[in-house]
């Protein structure tokens, strides 16, 4: 059991002892930190007694809410029997009846799947999975060992998932441990780096993509994307048909589809996966935070019968996908994975946040008529709200200005937690938030947006973020 200490104890040996992902330690040791101590709902509480509505999920994972009964039983029940056994030469129930869930709700034709440990890994799985598939499938094929992925994606942080990421700052310093890899330019409709618009533009984002696929997919083995949303750069959101016209490409030149549905699956778009909205099945397909519910690490790469088959043979013929995790397909993690699922099902989950989608959209509109806001994007419950310092000319706050980061912290004086995107908002509520919750979710981005980009800030704790 965790001892109970005050607040300013915890405060000061955080400071000493630890060191926080994504975050200038510099500065964290000259703030106070806000330290969460439990949650209900969609709320999240602190060691002062604060409560905060939580507006990314905990940074994507939440899903039915804190401390949902169904899930926390399942966690119980499960501790009652085994924390951990291996799957290395055994199994366990929990991750065979997850398995055979995951396959029943995901594309069709997605009829195998491996555990490990989280996002990351899932798509490090995936893009071995595929050097192997073409490999063993065809020797003569042997060449097709690099991947080709979209400028501004993010994958995770393991060598390989960095290797096919296109945010410089992630990944530019770690180019000795990366692979080499093909970039292609997004759809990003807001800042076309063609200089189109859409929908006149008839999807020219996608000439760029087959021109690589054309002249170089005998060298490439798979094309990695987040269907329809790009999380980490900015909620960047797909035109729509444009992933049903990457399904066509891959086929048509012979390359395997690997969506990475870590951010967009379980709800998030509107639908279990992102990838159904447009009648898509990937040849691979990468998932992870919301598969628990938010409670536990676990991540899970799916594959087709054809991709699978391709590893069976004589053990003397090393077909074996050499790879996994010590704690892969971990009881503990698939029980209350298990107990996500058959929530989503009993809580009628998708259907249910259908309307709340649509007044989601319309509790934005203020948010998108502010001085500052050059463009809101959202797909279901993913939304990004992008910061102008003019927005006439599109001209962005430069990002020393922190202008997100302000806008998180005003937020959060106002009882809602952010995580921003250099200068795009995020807000990604749990599915299971109130109409009641959502409102005053967009009311409390709105007044921050306007206090920071519009107003005097309080006590003058900050620099005005001028046009």
């Amino acid at each position: 059991m965790i001892p109970s200490f005050d607040t300013k104890q915890l405060a000061d040996w955080d400071r000493r002892y630890l060191w926080h992902p994504f975050t200038q330690m510099q500065e964290w040791e000259q703030e106070t930190p806000l330290i969460i101590e439990r949650g209900r709902g969609a709320w999240l509480i602190d060691t002062q007694g604060r409560k905060y509505l939580d507006g990314v999920s905990s940074i994507w994972v939440n899903v039915h809410g804190h401390r949902h009964p169904t899930l926390d039983r399942a966690i119980r029940t499960q501790l009652g029997k085994v924390a951990h056994s291996t799957l290395l030469g055994l199994s366990s129930p929990p991750a065979i009846a997850l398995a055979r869930a995951l396959v029943t709700l995901a594309p069709r034709g997605l009829t195998r799947v491996f555990y490990s440990d989280d996002g990351s890994t899932a798509v490090e799985v995936a893009l071995k999975m595929a050097i192997q598939y073409w490999r063993q499938r065809d020797p003569k094929a042997g060449s097709k060992r690099t991947f080709l992925h979209l400028q501004l994606s993010y994958h995770g942080d393991t060598a390989g998932a960095m290797s096919i990421g296109g945010i410089g700052l992630f990944r530019d310093r770690f180019a000795p441990l990366l692979v080499p890899t093909i970039a292609a330019e997004p759809p990003y409709c807001y800042r076309c780096p063609l200089q189109k618009t859409y929908p006149s533009c008839r999807m020219a984002c996608l000439d760029p993509v087959e021109s690589v696929l054309k002249r170089r997919h005998r060298e490439i083995a798979g094309l990695v994307i987040e269907p329809l949303v790009q999380a980490a750069a900015g909620m960047l959101t797909a035109p729509p048909g444009y992933l049903a016209r990457i399904r066509e490409l891959c086929t048509k030149y012979g390359v395997l589809m690997i969506a990475d549905e870590v951010a967009t699956g379980f709800g998030r778009t509107g639908k279990m996966f992102a990838c159904q909205h447009e009648r898509v099945t990937p040849d691979l397909m990468a998932v992870s935070k919301g598969l628990t519910g938010g409670y536990l690490p676990l991540g899970a790469t799916l594959a087709t019968e054809d991709i699978y088959r391709a590893f069976l043979g004589q053990y003397g013929e090393w077909k074996t996908f050499f790879h996994g995790h010590s704690y892969t397909g971990n009881p503990l993690a698939c029980a209350v994975a298990l107990a996500n699922l058959e929530v989503f099902r009993t809580e009628r989950t998708l259907a249910r946040m259908q309307d709340k989608i649509r007044t989601l959209r319309r509790l934005l509109k203020p948010v998108a008529r502010l001085a500052h806001v050059g463009d809101v994007r959202q797909r279901g419950f993913m939304v990004g709200i992008e910061l102008v310092k003019n927005r006439a000319t599109k001209e962005p706050y430069p990002l020393t200005e922190r202008a997100g980061h302000w806008v998180a912290m005003e937020a959060r004086r106002r009882g809602l937690l952010l995580r921003p995107l250099g200068n795009v908002v995020v807000l990604m509520p749990p599915l299971a938030v109130t109409v009641t919750e959502l409102s005053r979710m967009a009311a409390t981005v709105c007044a921050a947006i306007r206090t920071v980009t519009e107003s005097p800030p309080p006590g003058g704790r900050r620099p005005r973020l001028r046009p």
